[in-house]
């Protein structure tokens, strides 16, 4: 078991104080803080020490796969690192994205390979061959949209914002699931004109909810919200037929591919495949390709499960939480974080103390671990395989 060293990304909706704080540095950062990465993603891979010297975790991994990862791993995910752990930390709302499946992930990216698109071009969909199943753990109160809302109660959040532009959103409802996808796609391919009328209509009604009170005030003041960030933007509309989630901390939501879904606001731990594939479908000025997010989006209505157990049918990755002494048999590759107080790890590889904000590295080489102290822990391993 091994100490990490890790990287986090800048992006604008990041926190000023969460990860700061996590981590025991100085608060305000000067930079909105977003997400803090703990594993082997080339973008911005951890690093372990080895050998008196700081080196790559994808490099270590690559040296010798089998004993880092296992061979049961290898044989049934490959010779990388299989799941992604962060801590991310949402001052602002993210944009509204899902993520294709294993199988859509690699036929969209042989596409843009053939295409010759650059992986780093705005316009690219399919970074990697991957698909990006993930799940947040919310650390604090932490605010989501995820999912189309059953149909029958979006129907009665429009009802509420009875003006004549919203009217073909009422019509494609009255259809129940089977009016979701052309709703969806008439949403976000309005033109210019009409979507800044459909937009201003909506937001208008819904400061009128929000000031008179009612079962969707909480939805349409997170309307009010998004229209501020990003003016005549359709996500404005579509993020209306969405489940507003609010997660208690240790509450978790499972997120699989087609999820339309958007985090809000909330400091939570996320680990998911190893992936960078999101298509998006507005609240952002980044690339939405309608026709291709459309293509991986599951167009179903229902109620969102909140998770106390975390229990996802993915292969790559699986989150536990630890409150108090355990041992853990380690059946291969691990990422260990620690988020309240302090724990110590020790097994036959040696010992380890981690405090707030600090992760380690097992190695699928060592046989188990006991872990002590009065911290909380957070431990990344490998699903079911």
């Amino acid at each position: 078991m091994e100490l990490l060293r890790n990287r986090i990304q800048t992006y604008a909706w990041g926190s000023h104080s969460a990860l700061a704080e996590l981590c025991g540095r100085p608060s305000p950062s000067a930079q909105p803080e977003a997400e803090l990465w703990m594993g082997a993603h080339p973008q911005a891979p951890s690093e372990v020490q080895r050998g008196g010297e700081w080196r790559s975790l994808a490099q270590v991994i690559a040296a010798d796969p089998r004993r880092e990862l296992g061979q049961r791993c290898v044989d049934t995910l490959g010779p990388e690192l299989p799941f992604l752990m962060k801590v991310l930390a949402a001052a602002q709302p993210l944009s509204l994205q899902a993520h294709p499946t294993l199988e859509q992930a690699a036929a969209g990216f042989a596409r843009e390979e053939a295409r010759g698109i650059p992986r780093d071009a705005p316009n690219r969909c399919y970074r990697d061959r991957n698909h990006k199943p993930e799940l947040i753990c919310a650390l604090g109160r932490f605010h989501a949209l995820s999912g189309f809302r059953r149909v029958e109660h979006s129907s009665e959040l429009f009802a509420q914002l009875p003006v004549g532009e919203l009217d073909f959103v009422r019509d494609a409802l009255g259809r129940g699931d089977a009016g979701l996808g052309s709703l969806f796609r008439t949403i976000m391919t309005l033109e210019p004109a009409a979507r800044e009328r459909v937009v201003g209509a909506t937001l208008r009604e819904c400061r009128r909810v929000v000031e008179h009170g009612g079962a969707f005030a909480t939805e349409c003041q997170w309307a009010l919200r998004f229209g501020e960030l990003y003016p005549n933007d359709a996500g404005v509309v579509s993020a209306l037929l969405l489940n507003l989630v609010v997660l208690e901390p240790g509450q978790a939501i499972y997120l699989p591919a087609g999820n339309l879904h958007a985090y809000l606001e909330g400091v939570g731990v996320e680990i998911m495949a190893s992936s960078d594939n999101v298509l998006r479908g507005g609240l952002t000025p980044k690339h939405v390709n309608v026709d291709e997010l459309c293509s991986v989006l599951t167009f179903q209505s229902g109620d969102v499960a909140v998770l106390s157990d975390y229990a996802t049918p993915t292969r790559e990755f699986c989150l536990t939480k630890l409150t108090g002494a355990a041992r853990c048999q380690v059946g291969g590759p691990e990422i260990a974080l620690c988020t309240e107080g302090a724990v110590r790890l020790s097994g036959p590889g040696g010992e380890l103390t981690l405090d707030r904000g600090q992760s380690a590295f097992v190695s699928a080489a060592e046989s188990s671990y006991q872990v002590s102290g009065g911290g909380t822990l957070f431990r990344a391993t490998i699903g079911r395989v």
